[in-house]
């Protein structure tokens, strides 16, 4: 069974460190999500619909963080929970949609060599494949804030 924590001091400030250390967590996923947006749009992320679901993913994850930091509660938590398995997901796919893209354009670039050469280079192309891997850190960040957080029931508010 999870500890008893009073999650209305998760807003406030607790004064103890696993409160503080909650909260730690869920600022640096928002600050991580927030700077994919910034980082996105310095790369110029926008060529087609697809390369703009990490923007949404992204501010789908600042949204949630900050509605637990704000309003901690059942909703929030279970907003929190959602868009950062949406962010995980999102991620998987970002980071295959970046390894096919490069396995494309190494197959293109040096046709005459084997799968297992084009797959390996593909590795090192043009797309990074650690880049999608940002959204996902912030959403385990982020899903570790609310762990075995406790009841939500002694909220009230937003039940």
């Amino acid at each position: 069974m999870a500890p008893e924590i009073d999650i209305k001091r998760l807003a406030g400030n607790g004064d103890t460190t696993e409160h503080r250390l909650r909260r730690f967590l869920l600022y640096v996923a928002g600050f991580v999500w927030a700077g994919s947006i910034v980082e996105l749009l310095l790369a110029e992320h926008t060529g087609d619909w697809v390369q703009y679901v990490p923007f949404v993913v992204s501010v789908l994850g600042v949204a949630a963080a900050t509605a637990v930091l704000r309003l901690p509660g059942r909703r929030s938590f279970r907003f929190l929970r959602v868009a950062s398995w949406i962010a995980i997901a999102a991620s998987i796919v970002g980071g295959y949609k970046h390894l096919a893209a490069n396995y494309e354009l190494e197959a293109e670039v040096n046709a005459s060599a084997s799968i297992s050469t084009h797959l390996w280079d593909a590795f090192f192309g043009a797309s990074p494949l650690l880049a999608p891997g940002i959204l996902a850190l912030a959403a385990v960040l982020a899903l570790a804030a609310i762990w075995r957080i406790g009841p939500v029931e002694s909220v009230g508010a937003e039940d």
